[in-house]
């Protein structure tokens, strides 16, 4: 079954989560963990992206981001 089409919205606030395939993990080190925000601050720089929370786990991720622009697709 597709995924439903992402609905977005000017200054819309999204959870975002991702996980490894079968629980495996996606960041085997902390070092992945720290390249990992440091690509999402960069992003956020760049797309004007406001973000409140986030939570990096060994296999999967979380973020709560606002979109003032409603770009989240483009991240």
């Amino acid at each position: 079954m597709a995924r439903p089409i992402r609905l977005e919205f000017s200054n819309g606030l999204y959870h975002v989560m991702s996980r490894g395939n079968g629980g495996e993990a996606i960041f085997d080190e902390d070092e992945d963990k720290q390249q990992f925000l440091d690509l999402l601050a960069e992003l956020i720089t760049r797309y004007e992206i406001i973000y409140y929370a986030y939570c990096l786990m060994d296999n999967h991720y979380h973020l709560l981001l606002e979109t003032p622009k409603a770009n989240l697709s483009q991240i």
